[in-house]
């Protein structure tokens, strides 16, 4: 490395939205190197790109200079294109250091909608409203795979709530209103006491979901957010989601605790998403004694590095931590593990 070069990790961009699938991942990379080396793109001399990174459609760029970074992360907009490609494509390219979950995968269900709006038109506007997302094929049940950072996800999942409001709203905006009887209300307001008084006698629920890794961090670093008083805190994890069940006494004290611990769990995971890093290595042969030595060797680099996290896989090994930590630990294992 050459004398006051930057670190790897400061000369390096995290780019998301290629074109997974569509050709050899070797053509892919030669295409971001071109992408990534041309002046009107803020380009420069690019020393490496790594595709697939984390995962399909996300790619790893390492520039010679740190300037080259600044450059490209100014563009407005990186459209992908080669007459290789059927059309030009949208890149997302970040710090490396940024965020440490660029890509999360879930799958909705647009078949509430079918009734009301024609699906296509829907997934149309998503991709407007949420253009750092990216999404799969719409399905003929009416599911479609999306991808990308939790908090773009998040707000998709806000923009689809309040779409379905506005169009469960809309008979009643159409009708007239109707009045109900006096004998009716004063049935519908007993009834209404009645379930009242049986939902304070049973414990009050909340939940809350959170990126599956964050959740893992910070059970093993942040063990006491899931420990308050008068609560009980469980959680699933499916994929790339963690939903997290905050139950407390069925009370008015017991509600303002469940709340105080969802707030916390809230206000660490927000703050966890801007500080942390997600490095997978791949193992070259997925085997079991192969897990074993990766694991070995992490543990016996992790009292340098005691901040990261170790979550092995069948046929990898993630790493989450502070993004100088996780960098440093990866490029140990590789290096060690040849």
């Amino acid at each position: 490395m050459a004398a006051g070069r930057a670190g790897r990790g400061a000369r390096t961009v995290v780019v998301g939205g290629v074109p997974a699938g569509l050709l050899q991942d070797e053509l892919l990379a030669d295409i971001l190197t071109i992408h990534f080396q041309t002046s009107r793109n803020g380009g420069g001399d690019v020393e490496e790109v790594a595709y697939p990174a984390r995962g399909p459609g996300v790619a790893y760029v390492t520039f010679e200079d740190q300037e080259v970074v600044e450059r490209v992360l100014k563009k407005d907009q990186h459209l992908l294109q080669d007459k290789r490609l059927a059309r030009p494509y949208p890149l997302t390219v970040t710090r490396y250091s940024h965020s440490a979950f660029l890509w999360v995968t879930c799958t909705l269900s647009l078949a509430v909608f079918s009734d009301h709006l024609v699906l296509e038109d829907l997934v149309e506007e998503m991709r407007r409203q949420s253009p750092a997302l990216s999404f799969g094929p719409l399905r003929r049940d009416g599911q479609i795979a999306a991808r990308g950072s939790f908090p773009a996800l998040r707000g998709l999942r806000e923009f689809l709530l309040l779409k379905a409001k506005s169009l469960s709203e809309e008979p009643r905006r159409e009708g007239k209103p109707h009045q109900r009887p006096r004998r009716k209300m004063q049935e519908h307001r007993g009834a209404a006491e009645t379930r009242n008084s049986a939902r304070e006698a049973q414990r009050e629920k909340q939940v809350l979901v959170l990126d599956a890794d964050i959740y893992r961090y910070m059970r093993c670093f942040l063990p006491g957010a899931f420990q308050g008083n008068g609560v009980v805190i469980s959680a699933v994890t499916d994929g790339d989601i963690a939903t997290v069940c905050i139950e407390s006494a069925g009370s008015k004290a017991g509600a303002l605790q469940g709340l105080r611990a969802k707030k916390t769990i809230e206000g660490y995971s927000v703050e966890l998403q801007k500080v942390l890093r997600k490095e997978r290595i791949c193992l070259k042969e997925p085997s079991r004694a192969e897990r074993q030595r990766h694991k070995q060797l992490c543990e016996r680099l992790r009292p340098r590095f005691p901040k990261v996290l170790l979550i092995p896989w069948d046929t990898h090994m993630d790493l989450v931590g502070p993004p100088a930590d996780v960098f440093g630990l990866a490029e140990e294992v590789k290096r060690l593990s040849g």
